[in-house]
């Protein structure tokens, strides 16, 4: 078995703060699963493999080699918490006039050789006459759905 990268030594005061986060269920669940494995895999502390802090807590064992590398790396605090997204999912990939062409595109007549327009279609389309430089079709389908 390959020796560990990042290796886990709490101080006594992190050590606490972890018991009391299990002892009396403060935060989510999440967090108290995070505060678990870090407690686990303290190498001071019961020092458990990786494969037996998953089985335990019935996660993968790269949530906890993840844990890990975010507690030596990012600090105890960054692993005790939640992971923010980089980018809030749902970024708009059309602007608004992009957005009218591709709807212009769709209330006009089709190709020739096809009866309607599909959305497969219309994504090349928009390709070809350069409205932007890729999409896919299902960025086409949530722009003429516009429920929102």
């Amino acid at each position: 078995m390959p020796e560990k990268k990042y290796i886990v030594r709490l101080t006594a005061q992190e050590r606490e703060i972890c018991r009391q986060t299990v002892r009396k269920l403060k935060g989510s669940s999440e967090k108290v699963r995070r505060a678990q494995i870090l407690l686990k895999a303290d190498a001071d502390g019961p020092g458990w493999t990786d494969q037996q802090i998953a089985d335990a807590f019935s996660c993968r064992t790269k949530t906890v080699e993840n844990i890990r590398q975010r507690c030596v790396l990012e600090g105890f605090e960054r692993a005790l918490e939640r992971q923010r997204q980089a980018l809030p999912p749902g970024l708009k990939l059309l602007d608004g006039e992009q957005e009218a062409q591709v709807i212009a595109l769709r209330l006009g007549s089709p190709p020739k050789g096809y009866a309607n327009w599909s959305l497969r279609l219309l994504a090349r389309r928009v390709v070809e006459l350069g409205v932007v430089e890729s999409v896919s079709h299902e960025t086409i389908r949530r722009t003429l759905k516009k429920t929102r």
